[in-house]
């Protein structure tokens, strides 16, 4: 009967978690993210599209690229970089709530890697427009 009530009663979650508020939850968050960008970078993916980055400025400053086709690239890229770091929480979550192969789980990861497949095509087509017209 022990392991019962044991077993219904809510999970052990330690000490409260003390919420930061004011200029304390500013640095945090700015902790949170450059923690989520060293995580991203472990990623093969981010890696070459951050190397897709500085060839795609390359290739504009080589074209003559305007300052607006290069604020345009960087924000198109900075969308890709967003979508890419979901994606990879996505994928860590599947893995982590159900390391077996499952449907939802397989349907979650390819929605997550369409969504990327869509930004390197619109980043793409975006710098072909820029370089070849």
């Amino acid at each position: 009967m022990a392991d019962d009530a044991r077993r219904n009663s809510a999970p052990e979650t330690g000490p409260p978690v003390e919420k930061k508020t004011g200029i304390a939850h500013f640095f945090a968050a700015g902790r949170y993210s450059l923690q989520g960008f060293r995580r991203l970078v472990g990623e093969a993916a981010f890696r070459h599209e951050l190397l897709a980055l500085a060839i795609g400025l390359a290739l504009f400053a080589f074209v003559g690229a305007s300052v607006g086709e290069f604020v345009t690239f960087i924000i198109l890229m900075l969308v890709l970089f967003c979508v890419e770091a979901v994606n990879t929480a996505i994928e860590e979550l599947v893995d982590r709530i159900s390391p077996e192969i499952s449907t939802v789980g397989r349907n979650a990861k390819d929605l997550g890697s369409f969504a990327v497949f869509c930004l390197l095509v619109a980043n793409g087509l975006y710098a072909g427009y820029v370089v070849f017209f």
